[in-house]
């Protein structure tokens, strides 16, 4: 034994050891073998430790370990947990005034009575090495620092793959992505190797390679499994949730288990897990999910509500300021549905103004590009062109944000085209549009795109092509149970044109199961397209004056969805009520006269709203019907001013066409 440590010293430390078993609950045979002996049982009061609980696991493989040590690392030991204790050394002498220098230290303080200071200080300095005042010791590192040091690293090299990877450097990103993964797998040690592989699936999918993504989450999964990561698991199980909804036939070919089950179990599962965990981001984006699922499905606005309320005061109390973005974007998509554009705009303006600069460019830009599809059913193109525009220049350099606003501002110029009549610049738009409109595209987007295809389809008074769009789009909705929304977008545009080949008599029980879904979800704009269908249908029927009361009674609550191509439509149906309705009147009375000057006034409206969206057709529709009316008043002059207007634009739109 060497000279520098005492006898005390080492008794003190093995006897800690030792009488670190008295914690534990005592066998029956071992109780039974200490009464022979003469040893009490513990106290009833006295609080034991069960051999199978985590502290009691911890305190037997301790003293386990310490046994198996040799002197030299127990000398190690106790030196490392004197320099560890020297940190809070100074604050525990403040509140304990008086204590000699050195109080907590058995062999020092003995030492003292014996030896004399001057002797202590000298067996202080030979045996703790330079401890105290503050020197390296080998040995001193516990393996939380080691763990520590470790996703230290970690962290650094994921850093660089996440600057690389926004920057938008995809060569650099997967380069270090392996590096990544070779450290991960030094020494074999697989302990952040989850995360390198969360990491490649996300890359993946951010550059359009869907199936390999699949693959890799799938990987993670077993991975957080297997190291019993419930944070990456977690992660990896919400990922997957909602790259299926984005494109559920890719999980499908990928020919994998439903590791979540039925859609709202998963989320469930999820959202307990999260809570569980303590991860407010993930319990919040479950809620957000469960909430846009409602809305997906239809279901209790109330319950919505309820999920965005609890996901909001989450966010709240834990300042997760990068959260507000889909928490604003669930505002704006509620208040849209319901008919409130007023507000859902909004919400994308307070997001603009307030919390952009805590979130990812990508929320700024979704945003942005909401604005301007609404500025856009405004008729403010060149508006909506500006605000996207606008946007940051160094983040734009991101090919993901870069393809989907470049696709965003081909749809707005799309709009414009088709509404021009300007059909071969439409297109060519149409064909670079649906080139890009693979799986890995933006799903909404996709769907707009397809809108747009099927209303140039029928400009093109090709019908046929356009209800085997509809019919195909309406099939792939039903095999991905998709949003009751865009069924509801499907079965009106049906219904409508039933109605543009000449009966519209065919599309009543389309418009009707529109309605009636719109009316349960509360799509309150897809109703009131639906009503007008109804009420179009109605008025062919010869049912002029239902279909008039039902107009007047939508077109005020229409008006606060500020889509003028909706208004346009809604007042020409009008039109056509009250014409029906002056026919019935005898020629020449008043009663007809003021049906007809009512269809005058509704006919200013609609024109107004189709030239806010500078749409050609309608005007010129509205300017026949105008002529058509003028003729029979009597008033010749007028009639011919009105039919010369609408010949005008029917060369406006030749020459569009040129």
């Amino acid at each position: 034994m060497p000279r520098f440590l005492t006898p005390s010293k080492v008794d003190a430390l093995h006897a800690f050891f030792e009488e670190s078993s008295n914690l534990l609950t005592k066998a029956r045979d071992e109780i039974k073998k200490d009464g022979e002996i003469g040893i009490p049982p513990p106290s009833p009061d006295m609080i034991l430790l069960s051999r199978t609980s985590p502290f009691g696991s911890f305190v037997r493989r301790a003293k386990i370990e310490f046994d198996r040590l040799q002197f030299s690392d127990s000398v190690s030991l106790w030196t490392s947990f004197v320099r560890w204790r020297q940190d809070t050394a100074g604050s525990w002498a403040k509140r304990n005034s008086g204590l000699r220098r050195w109080a907590g230290d058995k062999a020092l303080s003995e030492g003292e009575v014996q030896w004399g200071v001057e002797a202590t200080e000298m067996f202080e300095t030979i045996n703790y090495h330079g401890v105290l005042e503050g020197e390296n010791v080998e040995g001193s590192l516990s393996t939380d620092d080691v763990e520590k040091l470790l996703e230290f690293q970690v962290d650094q090299m994921q850093s660089i793959f996440l600057d690389a990877w926004r920057a938008g450097d995809y060569p650099n990103s997967f380069d270090y992505l392996h590096r990544y993964f070779d450290y991960t797998m030094q020494n074999r040690d697989r302990l952040f190797y989850q995360y390198a592989l969360m990491n490649l699936a996300v890359l993946q999918a951010d550059f359009g390679c869907l199936d390999e993504a699949v693959a890799a989450m799938l990987e993670t999964v077993t991975t957080a499994r297997e190291n019993k990561d419930l944070a990456c698991l977690n992660f990896a199980l919400n990922w997957l949730y909602h790259f299926n909804k984005a494109h559920p036939n890719i999980i499908s070919a990928a020919d994998s288990p439903n590791m979540l089950g039925a859609e709202r179990e998963g989320l469930a599962f999820i959202r307990l897990r999260a809570k569980e965990s303590g991860m407010w981001t993930l319990w919040s984006s479950s809620l957000l999910s469960e909430a846009k699922m409602g809305l997906s499905n239809g279901e209790s606005i109330t319950t919505v509500f309820e999920n965005i309320l609890k996901s909001s005061q989450l966010i709240t109390d834990r300042n997760m300021k990068g959260m507000m973005g889909g928490q604003m974007a669930m505002y704006s998509s509620l208040w849209s549905r319901l008919g409130v554009v007023s507000l859902s705009r909004q919400y994308c303006n307070v997001f603009l103004s307030a919390h952009a600069r805590y979130s990812l460019f990508d929320d700024t830009l979704k945003f942005t590009c909401r604005i301007a599809h609404l500025l856009a059913d405004r008729g403010h193109y060149d508006e909506a062109m500006g605000r996207l525009e606008s946007l940051d220049e160094n983040s734009l350099r991101s090919w993901k944000a870069n393809q989907y606003w470049l696709r965003y501002q081909a749809i707005l110029r799309l709009k414009r085209d088709l509404h021009h009549n300007n059909l071969d610049g439409a297109d060519q738009l149409l064909v670079q549009l649906l080139q890009g409109g693979d799986p890995d595209g933006d799903p909404e987007l996709s769907f707009e795109i397809d809108l747009l295809h099927i209303d140039y389809l029928t400009r093109r008074a090709d019908f046929t092509s356009a209800l085997a769009n509809i019919e195909r789009l309406a099939l792939a909705i039903k095999e991905t149970g998709d949003d009751v929304n865009l069924r509801v977008k499907l079965l009106t545009l049906k219904a409508l044109l039933q109605d543009k080949v000449g009966r519209p008599q065919r599309g009543f029980s389309i418009a009707v199961r529109a309605a009636s879904i719109a009316w349960h979800a509360r799509l309150i704009p897809g109703l009131w397209v639906a009503i007008g269908v109804i009420a179009n249908i109605l008025t062919s029927l010869g049912e002029f004056q239902a279909a008039s009361q039902i107009l007047v009674s939508v077109i005020p609550r229409a008006l606060e969805c500020e889509n003028c191509a909706l208004t346009a439509q809604l007042y020409s149906f009008l039109v056509d009520a009250y014409m029906g309705i002056a026919g019935f009147a005898d020629s020449g009375s008043l009663k007809r006269t003021q049906n007809l000057t009512k269809c005058l006034e509704f006919i200013d409206i609609a024109f107004s709203e189709y030239s806010a969206i500078e749409d050609i057709n309608g005007q010129c529709q509205m300017m026949a019907k105008k002529a058509t009316i003028m003729k029979v008043l009597g008033d010749n002059v007028q009639a011919n001013d009105y039919a010369s207007a609408y010949l005008d634009l029917k060369k406006e739109a030749a020459l569009a066409m040129a």
